[in-house]
């Protein structure tokens, strides 16, 4: 996410924060329409997941969902009552969680409202840290649809690794799997991917997206040997895109180990529904 979008977001959610007795809030009509949605119908289906989300976790939805109503204006000096939710900093990050992650909106504000601080750059961190995960992931599934597509047309999966391990010498400048584990201080029990920084987990992602396309498409594509010249193919060319702008994968630094950021996340997320506050026995006729 680019910083002048993070820096336009940041400011739209700033303003439209609320305090009652010292308790942060954001009201869900306006939330409704920071986070990019135009009907309120299909806002409200997202607050009910949340709800739900609220009550599994074991949390009073009251405390932090609080029904309120509130006169609005409608044109020429007249008003009218609608329906409104006050809710806490928890809340609105469980909205974000369900709400629809292709809009640049929900990916903001799911970092927004689950770090503790309105500072700008540790938000910016966040959202890295937030990226890197989802990468990560993200190359996960693609490498077992390749280790499923070895079954479906080879019948073993016992050339997963040599293929992979060429690939990744063909994206290091030469240096296998074992050899960039060995030069980045990666343990033998876990995987390379997990200590690479964001923009190889992609470039990796990438280049077995495409030969798992390919694979699909091309009937020559039906035997070890085959494949692995395909991945190589494909990650000599990503690896050109990289090196064309001055990016050597194999000279980047390692990045922390992708399961302690996982446990670090994880672990001041659950810290939210505390730090949020309660304003359920503060909602009220406004």
């Amino acid at each position: 996410m680019k910083s002048d979008i993070i820096i336009t977001l940041h400011k739209n959610f700033e303003e439209f924060a609320h305090q009652i007795d010292g308790e942060e809030f954001w009201f869900a009509r306006e939330l409704q329409g920071l986070l990019g949605y135009t009907q309120w119908r299909n806002f409200e289906q997202v607050i009910d997941k949340a709800k739900s989300a609220c009550r599994t976790s074991g949390h009073e939805v009251s405390d932090h969902f609080a029904d309120v109503s509130k006169m609005v204006d409608i044109g020429s000096g007249a008003e009218r009552e609608v329906e409104d939710i006050m809710l806490t900093r928890y809340a609105c990050y469980l909205i974000a969680q369900n709400g629809d992650p292709r809009k640049v909106e929900i990916a903001f504000a799911q970092t927004y409202f689950a770090v503790q601080t309105r500072r700008i750059e540790l938000i910016e961190k966040r959202i890295g840290e937030i990226e890197r995960m989802q990468a990560r992931q993200k190359l996960t599934f693609s490498e077992k649809a390749l280790s499923g597509l070895l079954y479906e047309y080879i019948g073993d999966t016992s050339g997963f690794a040599r293929i992979r391990s060429k690939g990744d010498a063909a994206l290091f400048g030469g240096k296998n799997t074992q050899q960039m584990k060995d030069y980045l201080g990666v343990p033998d029990n876990r995987a390379l991917a997990d200590f690479l920084p964001t923009i190889t987990i992609k470039a990796k992602d990438f280049a077995t997206e495409i030969t798992n396309f390919n694979i699909k498409k091309d009937d020559s594509l039906r035997n070890e040997n085959a494949i692995s010249h395909e991945h190589v193919r494909n990650n000599q060319d990503v690896r050109k895109v990289l090196t064309d702008r001055g990016i050597r994968p194999e000279a980047l630094p390692p990045a922390e180990d992708i399961k302690k950021l996982e446990r670090r996340v994880k672990s001041e997320e659950k810290k939210l529904p505390k730090q949020a506050g309660r304003i359920g026995s503060r909602g009220k006729k406004r």
